[in-house]
């Protein structure tokens, strides 16, 4: 799969809802996730395909989305794309509704991404 196909692959899944997927086919077994900042006492950095897993259980676990968007991919050199999200999310314990734009940073390296960065504000 060339980046193109695979940044593609990407934002569709995330359009669809299809984030799991996603991990199983296009993440290296050994990805690692990088958060600006730690969350509820968690680290910034998760490593594996485990680890994935368990930040999206948080996520769904800890909030609601009202609505969400997807824009990109953006291609950057042979091995990385950016992806722009905005979510309208309520924190469910603490009732707290935001809504959330970061950027996410991949990097791909033999047809997987291996490494996933994410911006946004404070």
């Amino acid at each position: 799969m060339t980046l193109q196909d695979i940044a593609d692959k990407l934002v569709a899944h995330c359009k669809a809802g299809t984030e799991a997927e996603a991990l199983e086919t296009l993440y290296a077994p050994t990805a690692v996730s990088v958060e600006a900042t730690a969350f509820d006492g968690g680290a910034r950095e998760t490593e594996g395909i485990e680890g994935l897993r368990g930040k999206h259980a948080w996520w769904g676990e800890n909030f609601e989305v009202h609505g969400a968007s997807v824009d990109g991919p953006y291609l950057h050199g042979p091995d990385r794309f950016a992806v722009v999200f905005a979510i309208d999310a309520t924190h469910k314990s603490s009732g707290q509704r935001n809504a959330m734009k970061e950027v996410a940073l991949y990097t791909v390296s033999g047809d997987k991404i291996t490494r996933e960065e994410f911006f946004y504000t404070a």
